[in-house]
């Protein structure tokens, strides 16, 4: 009889429903494979970014010129006309983990080709470099809105100074975040907008069987029910003057690299990724077939049926905000 019970149950439960992770599917979460841009000249944005993370390396992979980041590519495709910045996509920047991020500002500013990106603190005007260098966030929040930044001031709340985030801008107009004080250099994040951060997280989850980011652990779970909630008031610091919306927050992992998720910030829709500077994200796999399949059963918009890709092969998928996602096979 309990031999019959676990043949039963096995027949009659959901199709591919595993307890291991709560996805729908079996397949394990992909890697983290590359990000693709797009450069009117890779060799010289390699070497940029080969002197600014010399844990880096140049090389190729599949015909592209690479840099090699760890076990992350960033792969170039050579254009003829600067790659489109505007209108704006769902890849809004990338970035690594550095040691000493105060150790690497100072050598920035003394590199004649390095731009530094300030970070506004008020939409009155006031940057810094590193946002340790401004008020504090609160409640989990990197900034403050404008109510709490007036309540900083009357407070008399100082900055926290030593390790935070920063911005330079790379080649092709590329927005680069590194942060630190971290154990090791290493490109570790895509950061991202989406439509709706809570719903596009479900998207992920469902269809790549992605884990949620650890930095967005604690907050309420989302069904697609009420995934689409109210967006934040702008807060500082921020790379724009007017200032950023930071809630709703939310991201996915694949392997160490963390694709971290802040709402669109304007009103116009974001557009595919395809052709912009960050033209897509891509991620490996072991199993292709088996990740078409599900993606067909799963109604999953394919933007390039399988192609070869090197000595292996790649399809390309949309994500739920026109994000091109690359996914490779690599046995």
């Amino acid at each position: 009889m309990l031999i019959l019970a676990a043949i039963l149950g096995v027949m009659f439960a959901p199709w591919g429903e595993t307890q291991t992770n709560g996805h729908a599917d079996a397949l394990p979460a992909p890697g983290f494979h590359h990000l693709h841009l797009n450069s009117v000249n890779p060799d010289a944005a390699i070497d940029f970014y080969t002197r600014q993370f010399p844990s880096t390396t140049k090389t190729t992979l599949a015909g592209f010129p690479a840099l090699k980041t760890g076990n992350v590519y960033v792969l170039f495709t050579k254009v003829s006309a600067p790659p489109p910045t505007a209108p704006q996509t769902a890849i809004w920047h990338f970035g690594w983990h550095v040691i000493d991020v105060r150790k690497n500002l100072q050598q920035y500013k003394q590199r004649k080709e390095v731009q530094l990106l300030p970070l506004y603190t008020t939409d009155e005007g006031g940057a810094v470099f590193i946002n340790s260098d401004t008020w504090p966030g609160t409640g989990g929040v990197l900034g403050l809105t404008k109510s709490q930044i007036a309540e900083a001031k009357a407070t008399g709340l100082k900055p926290s100074g030593g390790a935070g985030f920063a911005y330079l801008q790379g080649p092709d107009r590329a927005i680069v975040e590194y942060q630190g004080d971290m154990p090791a250099e290493r490109f570790n994040h895509v950061h991202m907008y989406q439509e709706d951060p809570f719903c596009a997280q479900l998207w992920y989850r469902k269809h790549l069987n992605a884990h949620v980011d650890p930095g967005a652990a604690g907050q309420a779970p989302h069904i697609e029910a009420d995934c689409k909630v109210p967006r934040s008031e702008r807060s500082w610091p921020a790379l724009e003057r007017e200032g950023t919306i930071r809630q709703p927050r939310a991201g996915v992992v694949f392997d160490d690299v963390a694709l971290t998720w802040y709402p669109r910030q304007g009103d116009r829709p974001l557009v595919s990724s395809r052709g912009h500077l960050a033209d897509h994200i891509g991620l490996s796999v072991s199993n292709l077939d088996a990740w078409i399949a599900k993606f067909r059963r799963e109604g999953v918009k394919f933007l390039e049926q399988p192609y070869k890709f090197g000595e292996t092969r790649a399809l390309m998928i949309e994500g739920p905000s026109h994000e091109a996602i690359e996914l490779v096979e690599i046995r």
